[in-house]
């Protein structure tokens, strides 16, 4: 038969086997939208865990130190309202440390820490490896480093007058705050 070759030739867009081109196409350069997506949303997802972990300890550390003073003064402001009997929070700023006492009489009773059983409710920031970086640089209670929360959770000074101003200052490295006890109502806030 003429013209008839065997194996017969294939043309060079044939998608059967030998030598033929499975790209129907041709050859094509550059990513797809597709492609680019994912990549672009990966590189999202990595920058999302990356960020946080680029701030610094210190900042994280104080914000941490701070909320934990003001739910311990909480504490011990809702502890007074329901038992009836004052508490007292004493500061010491050398020591880096504060603790929660029942106020019987003028004595005060160190009280046991609710969580960590077998303890007295002390913390030091010092010795905390969470809280080390933190310092308590001021503490001013009326001049006393002292507050005591009645019956009505109403703030006292350490001499036992009610409070004109309470004020905590803490310091990591270059960030400070503030944690700050209102006079009459006890409110405490945090300030950056």
């Amino acid at each position: 038969m003429p013209g008839f070759t065997y194996p017969p030739e294939r043309s060079r867009y044939s998608c059967l086997g030998g030598n033929a081109r499975y790209d129907l196409r041709g050859i094509s350069a550059g990513f797809t939208v597709v492609e680019i997506l994912i990549v672009v949303v990966i590189i999202a997802i990595v920058a999302v865990m990356v960020v946080p972990m680029m701030t610094s300890a210190a900042s994280v550390q104080i914000r941490s130190a701070a909320n934990m003073i003001m739910a311990d003064l909480e504490y011990a402001k809702s502890m007074a309202i329901s038992r009836g009997q004052r508490f007292s929070v004493v500061f010491d700023t050398t020591a880096e440390s504060y603790q929660i006492f029942e106020d019987q009489s003028g004595t005060l009773v160190p009280i046991k820490h609710p969580v960590k059983k077998g303890f007295y409710y002390k913390i030091n920031f010092s010795t905390d490896g969470r809280l080390n970086k933190v310092d308590i640089v001021s503490v001013d209670f009326d001049a006393t480093s002292e507050v005591k929360f009645n019956y009505l959770g109403s703030p006292y000074n350490g001499s036992g007058t009610p409070l004109n101003s309470g004020v905590i200052s803490l310091q990591a490295g270059g960030t400070t705050a503030t944690v700050t006890v209102e006079p009459v109502t006890g409110f405490i806030s945090v300030a950056d």
